[in-house]
């Protein structure tokens, strides 16, 4: 179910896609739920997309198959709907909100911005939103499985990272005084704070914790076929025309990709591990590389003409 909202801009429509709460309950609950999304909150401009959860369990926003329906959703919206792939943005309520905890760390290349309302993480690590700002809003009364707790441990948490990462982690935390699970919609704040925000395809930093039903991509980074699905922590920045590897867990090899958004390929290109450097020497541009990262993607502004692979050492 989708809304529009506003006038197109120039470089296309926003698009919010908007999570129902509900979770491990009959169909006709989360069919309720539903509905009550539909009209739960408005953005000033953009398609406001409510999809229904495929299935009625209660992690139904953050199954292996979700991922894959977002990003064909997303893929087709900027294909068929005019929308621009640099203004997606992910917010969800309650149940949702478990969603949003999960799928803006698991997803972080997709969105511009991401709000998580009333919700749990159910132990999730947030290191991989750091080029996703990420609003945290619960109740200050909402106790049930600790949400109020967990809510202020996490938004602390982002502000450490962001003290440790100054350009990174931009978060708006609020535990809202006085408030249950519900918060009289005082939490629709966040969405003319999340559109403020653009995605930058080509962030100077990447943490990335690949695994479960993540994609083997993430911005500029990705797993060669072979690799792990799960290797633990990465970390990859770049400076210039040098990219430091910072960890990479079990990976056996990266691939590095890049385009001239990000550094010059025709002058030496050095990726390092500490002392250790891994390549170094200009990288070639092919269009056999530009098609397989766009077809792989389905994202025009993540398509990239050139990529090593780097071997790793043993951890």
């Amino acid at each position: 179910v989708t809304k529009a909202f506003g006038a197109k801009p120039a470089g296309g429509h926003s698009l919010w896609i908007s999570l129902h709460g509900g979770g491990g309950a009959p169909k006709q609950v989360n069919d309720q739920q539903w509905e009550n999304q539909k009209r739960l909150y408005a953005p000033e401009e953009g398609i406001y997309l409510v999809p229904r959860a495929p299935t009625n369990t209660w992690n139904l926003w953050h199954e292996a198959h979700v991922d894959r329906m977002f990003h064909r959703i997303i893929e087709d919206l900027v294909i068929t709907g005019d929308v621009d792939p640099d203004r997606v943005y992910v917010l969800g309520y309650s149940a949702g909100g478990d969603g949003v905890y999960q799928l803006a760390p698991r997803m972080a290349d997709h969105w511009a911005a991401a709000a998580m309302m009333a919700g749990h993480p159910n132990g999730v690590s947030l290191e991989p939103v750091r080029n996703v700002p990420f609003a945290l809003q619960v109740g200050a009364l909402d106790a049930a499985y600790d949400r109020n707790r967990i809510a202020a441990e996490y938004g602390a948490a982002l502000e450490r990272f962001r003290e440790a990462d100054p350009a990174g982690y931009v978060a708006l935390v609020k535990i809202h005084e006085g408030k249950g699970h519900w918060m009289d919609r005082d939490d629709a704040a966040a969405l003319p704070w999340m559109a403020g925000f653009t995605r930058d395809p080509v962030p100077g930093r990447i943490v990335w914790i690949p695994g479960g039903a993540a994609r083997r991509s993430s911005y500029w980074l990705a797993l060669p076929d072979g690799a792990p699905d799960a290797p633990g922590r990465i970390a990859v920045s770049r400076d210039g025309q040098s990219i430091t590897i910072e960890e990479a867990g079990t990976a056996p090899s990266l691939l590095v990709r890049f385009d001239d958004r990000m550094l010059d390929p025709d002058a030496p290109v050095r990726v390092l591990q500490g002392s250790r450097v891994l390549h170094e020497g200009p990288v070639p541009r092919t269009i056999l590389t530009l098609l397989r990262t766009l077809l792989d993607r389905g994202d025009p502004h993540l398509a990239f003409p050139c990529e090593i692979e780097v071997a790793l050492p043993a951890p």
